[in-house]
């Protein structure tokens, strides 16, 4: 350019010998005079002239100095035929104008026709622009045309590269403009592109794409794992692309990313493959002495363990990214141990590792000493996370050692740390108390006064402990030099409970008082108060009344009547009062009342400290999960978490017409409904129409069914979503869900794992597992923007039948964090009710509160078994009729095949047993029923279908349960049953009338042979 351009070249050379920043100034000021004038006279402008004065301006603005003229020039210059004007155009608009330059508007027909033109060259200039200012009205204009160039097959991969980013650029600007509803099947496509460059741009697209809406992109999954096998196995991954033996390391990088918005991976081959290449990462990841080697390898590494940590691998695979980063933290290479250090404090995110990680405590303590604050930083963020009832001894004890050392930058920190895990994981209170006293003396400065609080709270609320705590204050208090928040402690302390060490030596209330009255010269003021209130105590403790001692307290007192602070002149002036007025001191003075327990402020405080990032919240996560053996206690209803199963019966559940901008007030009302129990057997037909609205929860077969079934109750019983207790469908609120709720619960009432709910701002997952009477679910809640999530509650609403216990939820979510709230269940008997998860949380100014169905159905606690004809036909013919045995036509169910009947059975935990019955188009099934209340019981389960009409079949149900015969059999017919949901249905009859017209099946085989399907058909 400069060889071309000799004017721009003599330009550039006298501002670089500019000697001072004034002559630079001159000398831009006459150039721009100059350009002015020639571009007011245009008609005479060459287009090289016109070229030259616009790369002049660019430089200018380059310097720094304000252009604010010649911009119609170098807009215009976008229009040239030629490729030199047609390059500065684009170049220099780019640089000068912003997306809402009125200028742009001129120039948009200009780039559409570039764009959508044959020239290459033209089309990577146009493309580069739009996506460099990526304004409103090139997405609504141009994002088409590129979308179009994109999946073209006829372009270069140059071009479509650039494209992919330039409509990046677009989406994240204004995804509400660029349309990419149904673009799942053309970003799968893109992803089988063979051509790198392609691949890595429309990969972070998909990026992009699937963090706004990952739903839609299911398809994309099992792309994106051939692609990391691709990589992987180094196969077909061109020189270019190869970076230090590494195939495209941000391509990897990218494709993990993006599998990391997908909640889970379902299908085993895709997840089998998946696990394959991220072991292979895992296991040919090292330390190397090549630097740029070592940052694209564990930028892959990293990238592998937080995909790990997402899909929840096995224990095994956990284990070895555990063992992994503990090699890691222990290298010389201080980037690689802060790294090791930062991702091993990530995996605490997930559950079953912490004993893992804890092998490593030793070397993550001497990382604590590292010369690198931001490694002690760290060090000090990883075992506050690990730390537990197991180990806490040790990791406050070395906290405690390296708090003489540490910088000041981090002693607040640290000793705030130090105690909070000495108050949650204390093994007993005296233990808490040296270890509180030992950091007030060590760190007195950095010790607020909330830590020294507590400490007192629960000294006053535990008698045991009080001698102790005043005797280890009176040896404190002897040392020469002490900080004035051990003296507040001691002298509080003493003054307290000083009396009941009488009988030691050196504690009599003379030494007592000598001890503390020679640190009252050296206090503050507050500190004066309180130590004119201790010795107001050991004037009331001192029985009978030592008189030395009274007038030694009077004349305190008396000098401190006339004292500048009006607080410390009114106590002298009261103490000195009561103390001549003997019984009235006793009264006035007595002995403190135990303090109400609450959660403690320190966790509160430590929550507004820490940084708000995914891992600080991991944190923050476990410290709440993780309660203390002696210390924590609450008397009030916690804010998140389920009612206590055993005091409740019935649960009226809080008007499902709660505006979403009340959500305070409705919480508190469903707290106060919550509290009111009903304990009669039988509920009022009022207070069971209001728990179950317009759904009927069908009862078991008994003398009582008609008089539930007659109470008027709308009822859907024949769709899945007859299993909740609550109308959860019609819930206004400010934020629609994204997702169709009903469908999400009813497919999770067949599988284990899913989103249960997604709205713009939250994701919420389930994943769970179950074994006899005992389930376990894990709450997995999402927060998809880049602002936190706060206010955030949880609370269960149990049926009668179950009992539950959740974790405590943390009440502020991070950006892009997930946090695990695991949920525990018991089942007592047979119900097909589910529990209603009353979710609420706070983003911006915006409340949402929803109320979820939890899918804990009846099916979870059933195992399906396989049983012998010698098994089944004795048990059959033990089983009675009516109520152990039930059977019905069932008419309108969905049109299934015999294979489709038998999935859904498989589906429900339903074992199909071939071979007992002759006839090829019936199903006999059985299983086995869990329940803390009784023993496992077997249920046996016979469907007859009419080849000729899939719509109707005979279901037979027997079991030893009367009320187990009746719930699954109606849940069968729930998920058999095709009713519209617009169309509402009547509750059925527990024992169905004789159909109108009977079933045209199979005649019963009437002789009875050794066959089993003879048997089962003479016996039906």
């Amino acid at each position: 350019m400069g060889s071309t351009m000799r004017g721009l070249s003599v330009f550039i050379s006298d501002i670089r010998n500019c000697q001072n920043k004034e002559l630079e100034r001159l000398r831009v000021d006459k150039e721009l005079g100059h350009i002015r004038t020639r571009f007011k006279n245009e008609k005479g402008l060459t287009p090289y002239e016109k070229k030259k004065y616009v790369w002049k301006m660019l430089y200018i603005y380059m310097l720094g100095y304000d252009v604010d003229f010649g911009h119609m020039e170098a807009v215009s210059l976008i229009s040239a035929p030629k490729y030199p004007e047609k390059q500065v155009g684009y170049i220099v608009t780019s640089c000068l104008l912003n997306e809402n330059h009125d200028f742009l508007r001129m120039v948009v027909n200009t780039v559409r026709n570039d764009i959508v033109g044959r020239n290459e060259t033209f089309q990577c200039l146009a493309l580069t622009m739009v996506g460099n200012i990526g304004g409103r009205e090139f997405a609504e204009s141009l994002a088409p045309d590129v979308q179009k160039l994109l999946v073209s097959s006829s372009c270069r991969p140059l071009v479509r590269k650039k494209a992919a980013l330039c409509l990046l650029r677009l989406f994240r600007k204004n995804p509400d403009v660029v349309n990419v509803d149904g673009w799942s099947d053309r970003m799968a496509q893109l992803l089988d592109e063979r051509d790198l460059g392609v691949l890595t741009s429309s990969m972070s697209l998909l990026v992009a794409l699937v963090s706004n809406n990952a739903d839609a992109y299911w398809n994309c999954v099992s792309k994106c794992v051939k692609i990391l096998e691709r990589l992987a196995k180094n196969h077909d991954v061109p020189q270019e692309y190869t970076y230090y033996g590494i195939p495209s390391p941000w391509l990897q990088v990218k494709t993990m990313r993006a599998l990391q918005y997908f909640p889970t991976i379902e299908d085993p081959n895709t997840r089998r493959s998946l696990f394959e290449v991220l072991q292979r990462i895992l296991m040919g990841t090292d330390v190397v002495k090549n630097v740029n080697k070592n940052n694209a390898s564990h930028a892959v590494l990293f990238e592998a363990l937080a995909l790990v940590m997402h899909l929840d691998a096995e224990r095994e695979m956990m284990s070895q990214c555990v063992a992994l980063l503990g090699k890691f933290i222990s290298v010389r290479e201080p980037n690689i141990r802060y790294l090791g250090l930062e991702n091993m404090t990530r995996m605490l995110m997930v559950t079953d590792v912490q004993d893992v990680i804890k092998r490593h405590q030793a070397q993550i303590i001497t990382s604590l000493k590292d010369p690198d604050i931001s490694i002690r930083r760290r060090s000090l963020d990883l075992l506050y996370g690990m730390c537990d009832i197991t180990n806490a001894k040790d990791i406050v004890e070395e906290l405690l050692q390296y708090l003489s050392t540490a910088e000041f930058a981090m002693r607040e920190e640290l000793a705030l740390k130090a105690a909070i895990l000495a108050e949650k994981f204390a093994p007993n209170l005296s233990w808490y108390v040296d270890v509180i006293l030992q950091l007030i003396d060590k760190a007195g400065d950095f010790v607020s006064d909330d830590i020294w609080y507590r400490v007192v709270q629960f000294v006053t609320n535990n008698e045991d402990l009080q001698p102790y705590a005043a005797a280890k204050a009176r040896v404190y208090l002897d040392k020469p030099a002490l900080h004035e928040t051990m003296v507040k402690v001691g002298s509080y302390l003493l003054g307290e409970y000083g009396h009941l060490l009488a009988r030691r030596p050196g504690c009599n209330p003379k030494e007592l008082f000598s001890v503390i009255n020679e640190k009252l010269p050296t206090v503050s003021p507050p500190t004066v108060a309180i130590l004119l209130s201790s010795y107001a105590k050991m004037l009331l403790h001192t029985q009978p009344p030592d008189l030395e001692l009274q007038e030694q307290i009077w004349t305190i007192f008396r000098k401190y009547e006339s004292y500048v602070d009006v607080e410390i002149q009114q106590r002298a002036v009261e103490y000195f009062a009561l103390s001549k007025k003997g019984a009235a001191l006793m009264d006035v003075l007595a002995e403190m009342p135990k303090f109400p327990e609450r959660q403690s402020a320190l966790l509160r405080k430590a929550e507004d400290v820490e940084a708000d990032t995914a891992e600080q919240s991991a944190i923050k996560l476990r410290s709440q999960q993780q309660t203390s053996s002696a210390l924590v206690v609450t008397d009030q209803l916690p804010a998140n978490g389920s009612i206590p199963v055993g005091q409740l019966n019935l649960v009226k559940i809080p008007s499902q017409n709660m505006e979403a901008s009340s959500f305070d007030q409705g919480r508190t009302e469903a707290y106060d409904t919550v509290s009111k129990v009903d304990t009669e057997s039988v509920p009022s037909p009022d207070l069971l129409g209001d728990l179950l609205g317009p759904l009927a929860i069908e009862g078991p077969p008994s003398a009582l069914i008609p008089e539930k079934q007659s109470q008027g109750i709308e009822a859907n019983p024949s769709s899945p979503d007859a299993l909740a207790l609550a109308p959860l469908d019609d819930q206004p609120s400010s934020v629609q869900p994204t997702v169709n709720i009903a469908e999400r619960f009813s497919a999770l009432c067949l599988k284990d794992s899913g989103v249960l709910y997604e709205d713009p701002h939250i994701q919420i997952g389930v994943k769970a597992e179950w074994k006899a009477f005992h389930g376990r679910l894990v709450l997995f809640l999402g927060n998809k923007n880049t602002s936190p999530l706060t206010s955030v509650q949880a609370l269960i609403l149990p049926p009668r039948h179950l009992k539950l216990e959740l974790s405590l939820v943390p009440e502020t979510i991070p950006p892009r964090a997930q946090v695990q709230c695991p949920l525990d269940v018991v089942n007592l008997q047979a119900s097909r009710d589910v529990p209603v998860l009353d979710f609420g949380y706070r983003f911006g100014t915006t409340m949402v509160n929803v109320k979820l169905r939890l899918p804990v159905a009846l099916n979870k606690f059933l195992q399906p078994i396989s049983v012998s004809a010698e098994e089944f036909f004795p048990y059959w013919k033990s089983i009675p009729g009516p109520p152990m045995k039930l059977q019905e036509v069932v008419r309108g169910v969905k049109p299934l095949s015999l294979p489709e009947l038998a999935n859904l059975f498989a589906s429900l935990h339903l074992g199909i047993s071939q071979g007992l019955d002759l006839n090829p188009n019936n199903l006999v099934a059985s299983t086995t029923f869990y329940s803390e209340n009784s023993r496992p019981i077997l249920c046996l389960i016979r469907v007859e279908t009419d080849p000729a009409d899939r719509t109707q079949l005979r279901l037979t149900v027997a079991s030893g349960d009367p009320i187990l015969t009746f719930e699954l059999k109606e849940i069968l017919k729930e998920y058999m049953i095709n009713i519209p949901a617009t169309t509402p249905a009547q509750a059925p009859s527990p024992v169905p009338a004789p159909p109108q017209a009977p079933l045209q099946l199979e005649p019963a085989v009437t002789s009875v042979s050794n066959d089993p399907g003879a048997l089962l058909a003479a016996l039906l």
